[in-house]
């Protein structure tokens, strides 16, 4: 089984809590009978956006169980969850509200970008206001996913430059799983 990161839009803007709740609850049962499972799913704060991650032998049958559930997929990518443990990614609720994404270069390597991350991870002391949650980065070393709890975008932005590494796009996030 591998992680699949799915970048999607949401039909129905100005979804409740309520409303994504019940979603999220089907999104569930229709992965289960993909024998798939929701590792987690971040909510853009406007919840027109969601970037979901599945655990799934098949990454058609995990498109077409979210596509079920009224979210269009607009970019699929096998990921390695990188910073922190799968099973308490899991366990966890809501824990992160900045999704930053940042387009990797050409020539680096998985190997490289460990090496960096190690390097530069220390730095994240820094900003202590910020908590460094996971990253989610592509297998095919095309980009990755850095998720923060912070108090708010700059803060982010001061963290990213402590570890010297570039901001390609920042999201507020809003409701997730």
């Amino acid at each position: 089984m591998s992680l699949t990161l799915f970048e999607t839009t949401l039909a129905g803007s100005g979804l409740s809590k309520d409303e994504l709740a019940e979603i999220l609850t089907s999104l569930k049962e229709d992965l289960s009978t993909e024998e798939a499972s929701l590792i987690e799913v971040q909510f853009a704060k406007d919840n027109e956006s969601a970037f979901i991650i599945v655990e799934a032998k098949d990454e058609s049958s995990a498109t077409k169980a979210i596509e079920k559930n009224n979210f269009t997929v607009t970019l699929t990518k096998e990921v390695r969850l990188i910073g922190e443990d799968l099973e308490d990614v899991k366990k966890k609720n809501s824990d992160v509200n900045y999704l930053v994404e940042w387009n990797l270069p050409e020539d680096l390597t998985m190997d490289q970008y460990l090496n960096r991350k190690k390097e530069n991870s220390v730095h994240y002391a820094e900003v202590p206001e910020v908590d460094f949650a996971r990253t989610y980065v592509c297998e095919d070393m095309t980009k990755c996913l850095c998720f923060y709890d912070a108090p708010d975008e700059e803060a982010v932005k001061r963290a990213r430059k402590a570890v010297k590494t570039p901001i390609d796009a920042i999201t507020e996030l809003g409701n997730s799983k």
